[in-house]
């Protein structure tokens, strides 16, 4: 095993990444911005190194300063955590070529997975299910046209290395087509340097269900049911829960065997998700591979007991995971709300400043994972999220209520944030029956009067 794991991130996930370690025993390294320097993964970590001003590509995207916090702390292992450089090729490989054991997949595995068109390709090839549509990367909208005209509309069209929602437009008819490729290859480009696109036949109303995967160095490699991620705006999740209302047991074993199969077909190792959507049928489509660990990590843990960052951990230094957990058994209901300095009210915009006070809440089935505090000045440098907020409950009814209850105790001054929103939702009657899609957000009428 490790003797010392540099994190190179921040905020909850790099706290929750200190956590584990401490419990295995390992010592750990933050690095932080200039900005972060009062953050409590600053503060929790054995040692921390700074490695640069606010701005990102200074920091936490700096490549050389991370591994030079790395070289003259002794680490031997890197953990990247989600977002930044947790999908970066060039990273793991540099990693390894530094001889710091990337906890993450191998340069072969991320670029395989993270280019979505031969992603595809690959699962396809498996026998997994994906959604029909061009073979790979297309020469331009001209073939773009000839295929939408085949499969049908409405067609969607994706960036073939994109990433959060960035490069994608729907096309409901031809007339839309043209504009819709221009654009999202535009901003593909520029957010990835890369504008390939490739196109899928839309489908319509359907449900986000991504599949947990574990997989050791010793070919061993199992999942760990399914979370539903349909709560979602501009394809970013709000809310998360596991397992999905919708999933029968038969399906569950279905979509996982699958799952399965798609990961060994790349011979992958460590934690990661395979994501499908899920139509009205039942029927469901490969849509990507995170190569990373999810946000939501935290409800599958709750469902099925395992700590999933303790065994990527685990398992990059070359352990098997534990034999039982191929018997696992899903056991009651989580759900997970992203606490974010938002406002709601105002198309979500970022609300960064100082939390002027803070009080979480606690109890039975109730976790926080957050490296916020009172005086904590939320930066306007990365993303909003101030923590997450997780319950468990021994079914999903009584999950949504003991949710509502957190939600009400969770006090947070200074930013406006998304409780209300999420209170919102708890309330909502589609969403409490479990009758919603990744469309429900579009016709979701919030209004924080009706909260009072």
């Amino acid at each position: 095993m490790f003797k010392k794991i540099l994190i190179a991130n921040r905020g909850e996930i790099a706290l929750r990444i200190i956590r584990a370690c401490h419990e295995l025993g390992i010592k750990t390294v933050a690095v932080y911005s200039t900005v972060d320097e009062f953050s409590l993964h600053v503060k929790f970590a054995d040692e921390a190194v700074c490695i640069g001003p606010p701005a990102s590509t200074e920091s936490y995207l700096n490549i050389p300063r991370i591994l030079a916090a790395a070289e003259i702390t002794n680490a031997d292992a890197i953990h990247p955590g989600y977002g930044f450089l947790a999908e970066n090729a060039d990273f793991s490989r540099i990693c390894a070529e530094n001889e710091f054991t990337f906890i993450g997949p191998s340069r072969e595995i991320i670029d395989a997975m993270g280019d979505k068109a031969n992603a595809k390709a690959t699962m396809k090839a498996a026998g997994v299910p994906v959604i029909p549509g061009s073979d790979g990367i297309m020469n331009g909208v001209d073939e773009a046209k000839k295929l939408a005209t085949v499969m049908g509309y409405p067609v969607m069209l994706k960036a073939s290395a994109g990433g959060g929602g960035k490069g994608m437009r729907l096309a409901r008819e031809e007339s839309e087509l043209e504009k819709m490729y221009t654009t999202a290859s535009n901003e593909a480009k520029k957010a990835f340097n890369n504008g390939d696109m490739y196109l899928e036949k839309f489908v319509e109303n359907p449900r986000h269900i991504e599949v947990q995967i574990l997989a050791d160095e010793h070919g061993n490699c199992i999942h760990l049911g399914e979370r539903e991620c349909s709560i979602q705006r501009r394809h970013q999740k709000l809310v998360e829960e596991s397992p999905s209302p919708v999933v029968t047991d038969e399906l569950r074993q279905k979509m996982g065997e699958l799952a399965v199969r798609g990961a060994k077909a790349v011979d992958y190792v460590g934690v990661g998700t395979i994501e499908f959507l899920l139509d009205k049928n039942n029927d469901f489509y490969f849509m990507e591979m995170n190569t990373r660990i999810q946000v939501e990590h935290t409800i599958t843990e709750m469902v099925t007991g395992v700590d999933l960052i303790k065994q990527q951990i685990r398992m990059h230094g070359g352990k098997e995971y534990p034999k039982n957990y191929q018997n696992f058994k899903m056991r009651g209901h989580s759900i997970e709300c992203r606490i974010n300095a938002e406002d709601p009210s105002n198309n979500f915009m970022p609300f960064p400043g100082k939390i002027t006070s803070l009080h979480f809440p606690g109890g039975k089935g109730v976790r926080v994972d957050s490296h916020a505090y009172a005086g904590y000045e939320i930066p306007s440098h990365y993303d909003s999220m101030i923590g997450k907020l997780i319950v468990f409950a021994s079914t999903r009814e009584r999950a949504i209520i003991r949710m509502q209850n957190a939600l009400e105790e969770t006090i947070i001054e200074g930013p406006k944030t998304t409780i209300p929103f999420h209170q919102a939702i708890m309330k909502d009657e589609s969403f409490r029956k479990g009758e919603f899609d990744t469309s429900f957000l579009e016709t979701f009428e919030y209004n924080p009067e009706q909260l009072d």
